[in-house]
């Protein structure tokens, strides 16, 4: 086995000259990247800068215009869904239902699965799975809390966190941090897009910068946790 094919059996995620083109409008240009297990990778930019696209390709819900994309050594996204956990910007989840009941609703998507209860992935996350109070009034906190905790129903090896900390007051994103780097610790890739860069940084192992669907920069963190 040659030293490169050594160091890529041990990577998560590679990406090699990856774009992605709506129509003429490329909103990712020659991206690569290579991403190892168990680190964090916080991924920052503007508004349209692809960092979402970017996250929808590596969870195999979009492909690549051109370029490659492999996880876990030699599959592609579409075929490793089953060991991706993607949160999207948006919930997901029923405002009628209770944490528990929506979970019990997505768990029934992983037939026989081995997988957390719904119980298990809400304590995990720091929420009562008894709480009987609709999903649609929590406070953000909880929602975001609870929509990572559909995420790790299927005990995923890769977290792909679509702006996990928005609308979020502090002590809540200090919370949502604080659970991330316990999973981390898992030996579970994080990936996450924000614009805020500082509520991040308490766990980005690297800081992959976009700009106009380009790399800007690609520097190492300084985690602290």
């Amino acid at each position: 086995m040659s030293a490169d094919a050594a160091i890529e059996t041990h990577l998560c995620a590679h990406l090699e000259g990856v774009s992605k083109l709506f129509g003429s409008f490329a909103a990712l240009r020659q991206v690569s990247v290579d991403l190892e297990p168990g680190r964090c990778y916080v991924l920052i930019g503007e508004n349209g800068a692809g960092k979402s696209t970017l996250l929808r390709i590596l969870a195999g819900l979009l492909r690549p215009s051109f370029g490659k994309v492999t996880l876990f050594n030699n599959l592609e996204p579409h075929d490793a869904r089953d060991r991706i956990g993607y949160m999207s910007h948006a919930p997901m989840l029923y405002d009628e239902l209770t944490a528990q009941e929506n979970l019990r609703y997505f768990a029934k998507l992983y037939p026989g699965r081995d997988c957390l209860t719904p119980a298990e992935a809400l304590r995990q996350v720091g929420l009562d799975p008894d709480l009987t109070r609709p999903f649609g009034q929590y406070s953000q906190g909880m929602r975001q809390r609870t929509s990572l905790a559909r995420v790790l129903l299927p005990a995923p090896e890769l977290l792909l966190l679509d702006e996990p900390f928005s609308n979020m007051d502090v002590e809540s994103v200090s919370q949502m941090v604080a659970l991330l780097a316990k999973f981390r610790q898992g030996n579970r890739t994080i990936v996450i897009t924000t614009h805020q860069r500082e509520h991040a940084a308490p766990i980005a192992d690297w800081v992959l910068a976009l700009k106009a669907g380009r790399v800007a920069s690609f520097e190492q963190g300084s985690p602290t946790l």
